[in-house]
């Protein structure tokens, strides 16, 4: 692979951060100029260029944000920074490894493919708690136990001891984190919400949820034997009972950290803050029971409502994150070779096909596909959320029980703008996976149905065009949470009683919220399946007979048990599809189909959903064509435009001699291999036409021919053959 050293970078189109720069913005004016500055290429590729998950939350830090609305005494939620608003009004959360919301998607996706079942069966509430105040403060308790055990080793150092300065770095990032918080409302509710049930359900039972009024005792033997609690002797000291001389030491870091920090302080929060962070064992002597219950109901409600306009607000962003990240972790070897790269636009695709700018995709693209420099070639493309029109239900004149709300969808991506897309990108041999907006329409339970016809219905427009070997359908998505198992019981409302106070066991009074479903496009794992083959390292993982000197180009993951062995990282989620459906899948040929199915390899139950097709629009005899044919077919033009100097007729001559020591030689001794160029009932042949100055190259699959056509450089000197 000196030659071509990557065949997989690939070009994301999606916006993720309007306030980031993209693609048209950096590559600019083109006017008059073929190609772009290698200054200019560095630029865009340090701004938009990713190599892994963490690199892309670094670069494009995706965030919401969030302002507080009087008029209606709501928060409000926007993925776009509202304008016409101060920016000390505005709130930003990131949406990154410790967002609550994104935490719970990665520990559940995680879960599952560890445990390999499918969605019917999996118990998704035990993990959908995790966004849930009380889960909030388990990890809150995890940061205070490691800043506690942290200050505890730095107080007990000299000052100038180097090691208590390594440690003073841990305290300020653990403290640098939790302060974060102190302006944000939102954040601290789960704090108060908890604080306040802690101090009321003092003495109940865990599973009770109920309390009595209490007084702190202590065990004695009275004057005949007997055993009972007295009242324990209050302390005239009026200072606060501490844990340890540590705590004291930390109750007044906080205090001062929250008051310096904080633009607005308040004493409320600040006592919250030092209770969250140093508990006290001493019992607070005066509760307002009565005002303590309302402020905790009030907290719970406001936290639900919150949460929900948060999740609904944030679903579709969030989708795309863990669309990034599926992609990315496809890439699943130890050992790394030819990483998987992607460079993002930034920007929506009906923008990026203006007419405006599309001769700025076009001068980029040209720039790093149209040279003998391979280093940044893009060879694949994705389009997610391609808008899919559903048969339509039947209107209602009068809503009889309660239905779904209408809610309006984001706009997809509109199949005139892919076909532009495709119209640009196809000169560049650029492979585009796409996929339909994501749903329960969408989903291997809805495919396992209903079939593939509608999807092909879709498509129609796309086939028989010069691009459609280009275009590849990839179905159908991926369920992260089903619609119908996307419950989230935040918690229920506190009542007070003769007794005290205990948690409602009423159903009207708890406090729940719907995600209403996530979803993955299929785009992001069907090009990251094949961005990841495309290194020998990911094939070596799988298979014994892998070259290191040639790309997964020519790698067939339809071919024999090869997509048994090369699965993605997606765990199962159905029982599978009955033979109609797959009868008709396997007669049509079409698209990139992922399958659910039951399947052993080698005595091992295989419990990761698997590709059962990999075809792009191009028509074949037997239905649509493999994408691989499309990608060698590239792959040879590439190498043979570097090897004969911009295709000269006397090295196109050398390229497919029978001398030993010719690419098309090299090429057919090196047969055998799973990611072989040339594989065995493969050839190939060209026929050299001097009236029109073309050579057709006839690239053969398993007796199936492809044609590939260069415009010849004639030397001085005529060629012999």
């Amino acid at each position: 692979m000196d030659v071509i050293s990557q065949t997989n970078r690939t070009i994301l189109f999606e916006e993720f951060n309007p306030e980031k720069l993209d693609l048209i913005t950096i590559v600019g004016d083109v006017k008059g100029i073929d190609s772009l500055s290698d200054d200019k290429i560095k630029e865009i590729h340090q701004h938009l260029v990713v190599k892994s998950f963490d690199e892309f939350l670094d670069k494009f830090s995706p965030k919401v944000y969030s302002f507080y609305n009087a008029a209606n005494q709501k928060v409000m939620y926007t993925l776009e920074k509202p304008e016409g608003i101060a920016d000390d009004c505005i709130s930003e959360i990131h949406i990154d490894q410790n967002n609550d919301f994104l935490k719970m998607l990665f520990t559940l996706i995680d879960t599952k493919r560890i445990q390999g079942i499918t969605n019917v069966d999996f118990k998704f509430e035990n993990l959908l708690d995790m966004i849930s105040p009380k889960k909030v403060m388990d990890d809150i308790r995890q940061v205070r136990k490691e800043i506690h055990y942290l200050y505890g080793q730095y107080e007990e150092l000299d000052d100038d001891d180097p090691k208590k300065l390594d440690l003073g770095d841990k305290l300020n990032y653990l403290f640098e984190d939790a302060s974060r918080n102190y302006n944000n409302v939102m954040a601290m509710l789960p704090l108060a919400i908890n604080d306040i049930k802690t101090r009321l359900l003092l003495g109940g039972g865990q599973e009770e949820n109920q309390s009595e009024a209490i007084q702190i005792g202590m065990l004695t033997i009275g004057d005949n034997g007997e055993l009972k609690i007295i009242e324990a002797p209050k302390s005239d000291n009026t200072e606060l009972m501490v844990v340890d001389e540590n705590s004291n030491g930390l109750i007044t870091v906080f205090e001062e950290d929250y008051d310096s920090v904080t633009e607005t302080p308040s004493s409320y929060v600040r006592d919250l803050v030092v209770r969250t962070f140093c508990p006290l064992p001493a019992v607070q002597e005066q509760i307002d029971i009565e005002m303590e219950v309302q402020n905790y109901n009030t907290y719970l409600e406001f936290y639900k409502n919150a949460k929900d306009d948060f999740v609904k607000t944030v679903k579709p962003l969030v989708e795309k994150i863990l669309g990034v990240k599926m992609f990315f972790d496809q890439y699943a070897t130890k050992n790394k070779g030819m990483q998987p790269s992607l460079l993002i636009t930034n920007t929506k695709l009906d923008m990026m096909v203006k007419s405006t700018n599309i001769p700025r995709l076009e001068t980029y693209l040209n720039t790093v596909n149209s040279k003998n420099d391979f280093s940044d070639t893009i060879w694949f493309g994705i389009v997610p959320s391609v808008e899919l029109e559903s048969s339509g239900n039947s209107k209602v004149s009068r809503e009889r029980f309660k239905g779904n709300k209408k809610v309006v969808k984001q706009d997809g991506n509109t199949m005139e703008s892919l076909s532009m897309l495709l119209h640009v990108v196809k000169d560049f041999k650029i492979q585009v996976f796409f996929s339909f907006v994501t749903g329960e329409e969408t989903t291997f339970n809805y495919m396992a149905t209903s079939g593939i016809d509608k999807y092909i219905d879709k498509c129609s427009v796309l086939v028989r065009k010069e691009y459609s070997e280009f275009a590849i359908p990839c179905i159908p998505n991926f369920t992260i949470i089903p619609k119908d198992k996307s419950g989230v019981v935040i918690d229920s409302k506190m009542l007070q009683t003769e007794e005290g106070v205990k948690i409602s066991q009423e159903k009207e009074d708890i406090l729940k919220l719907w995600i209403e479903g996530v979803y993955v496009g299929a785009s992001y794992v069907a090009a990251g399946i094949v961005a990841a083959y495309q290194c020998p390292e990911y094939l070596r993982e799988s298979f014994r007979n892998v070259s290191r000197d040639y790309p997964g180009v020519r790698f067939d993951i339809e071919a024999g048990d090869n997509s048994l062995k090369t699965v993605t990282t997606m765990a199962k989620e159905i029982s599978g599809f009955t033979n109609s459906i797959k009868d008709s899948i396997n007669r049509k040929n079409f698209g990139f189909v992922f399958s659910s199915e039951n399947a052993q390899l080698q005595g091992q139950d295989i419990r990761r959903i698997t590709v059962y097709k990999a075809r792009s629009l191009a028509m074949a005899e037997d239905g649509f064509d493999s994408i691989y044919k499309t990608l060698v077919s590239t792959y040879i033009e590439r190498i043979l435009r570097f090897q004969t100097n911009d295709f000269k007729q006397d090295n196109i001559v050398k390229f497919f001699s029978n001398n030993p020591s010719s690419q098309k030689s090299k090429w057919l001794g090196a047969k055998g291999f799973v990611n072989s160029i040339i594989q065995d009932g493969d050839d190939m042949n060209y026929i050299i036409d001097d009236k029109s100055n073309l050579c057709h190259i006839d690239l053969v699959f398993n007796g199936n021919v492809k044609n590939l056509e260069v415009t010849i450089t004639k030397g001085t000197t005529a060629a012999k053959a």
